[in-house]
């Protein structure tokens, strides 16, 4: 066909199908039988034939365009979680924009600039660190949005969660399992919900062993205020033989600086529990004992939750909570009845 851009209307008689049924295999259309939607695809992919997004933006009215907006990716999860993200919502049909936000009123009026004038037609907010202004905000605009991994209370807020107090609640029953009691918890931050239910969680279980943590100290999510604190409890005379750590961002610290800064052993001198199951706690290198978040379950529910508000914009706001699980490598004892997992 030469220099002639390829139309819908030739892919369609190549592939002895419809130009609407060519239409609708480029929308994701799941009217289409799986076969008939492969032979147009590959007949697409011969012919070199690129979808006509503009004219698709103009027919419905939307940009089939999602934002998803980040606090920073040093945290290895929230790399995972951007590119299952992305995966899943372009075999969707929808384009993903990554932007950043800080905390501070300037920046949260600039995100909201952006993801207005770039008429984005939904929003995952996937950070617990950025400020309930900005969701607040981001709700006022009227954008479709569901936080990920960021609990808040509420109740006009769709969400998506791993189940934080019970996975606070294993890892605390698992180090009390193994003999520990001199447990301390380097917490997440007060303002973050999941922070919250991680440490009382925690919490409840040391109170129905009889146990009282030897420190609960909240450490904002950082990785350098897990390791100054991590410092600072190994000066104390009584020093921890265990440690729940609320994320493994802040848990690979803390193993540098037991294991290569005061020589500890571990798990045979102290115990240590994360939490997320990033992708580096699988590493030989850290090898690190974890509360896993369902990544894949939690991307399916707020991919699905997104569009379906952007659907229908009158859909009540829903809240799941979805369980996770204790991984079991070697950053901790194992007690009777455990076995350590397979990666």
């Amino acid at each position: 066909m030469g220099s002639t851009r390829i139309t819908a209307s030739d892919v369609a008689k190549a592939a002895g199908v419809s130009q609407p049924t060519v239409s609708r295999v480029f929308n994701r259309s799941t009217s289409v039988d799986p076969v008939k939607a492969e032979r147009v695809r590959a007949v697409a992919r011969e012919l070199g034939y690129i979808p006509n997004l503009v004219a698709r933006s103009l027919n419905s009215g939307n940009s089939f365009r999602i934002g998803i907006v980040l606090a920073y990716l040093k945290n290895g999860f929230f790399g995972e979680t951007l590119q299952d993200l992305a995966r899943t919502l372009n075999a969707r049909g929808y384009s993903v924009t990554v932007y950043f936000a800080g905390n501070s009123s300037g920046e949260v009026d600039a995100i909201i600039d952006d993801l207005l004038a770039d008429q984005v037609d939904g929003i995952v907010l996937a950070s617990v660190s950025l400020s309930n202004a900005l969701v607040s905000r981001v709700r006022k605009s009227g954008i479709p949005c569901v936080l990920f991994n960021r609990g808040q209370s509420d109740p006009d807020v769709s969400m998506v969660t791993a189940s934080n107090f019970e996975g606070g609640k294993t890892a605390a029953e698992f180090l009390i399992e193994a003999g520990h009691t001199r447990i301390g918890h380097l917490a997440g931050w007060r303002k973050a919900l999941n922070g919250v239910e991680r440490r009382d969680g925690f919490l409840t279980a040391m109170d129905a062993a009889g146990l009282e943590p030897i420190a609960c100290i909240d450490c904002h999510f950082r990785r350098n205020v897990a390791m100054e604190e991590t410092r600072n409890l190994f000066a104390q005379k009584e020093v921890p033989d265990a440690l729940f750590v609320a994320n493994d961002h802040m848990a690979f610290g803390v193993l540098e600086v037991l294991r290569h800064e005061l020589g500890l052993r571990v798990p045979e001198d102290v115990s240590v529990v994360g939490y997320d199951d990033a992708p580096m706690a699988r590493w030989k290198t850290f090898d690190l004992t974890t509360v896993s978040q369902p990544l894949g379950e939690m991307v399916q529910a707020t991919a699905k939750m997104l569009l379906d508000e952007i659907a229908d914009s009158t859909r009540a706001p829903e809240k799941i909570q979805l369980p996770g699980e204790l991984i079991v490598r070697g950053t901790a004892r194992i007690p009777a009845g455990w076995s350590r997992g397979n990666d």
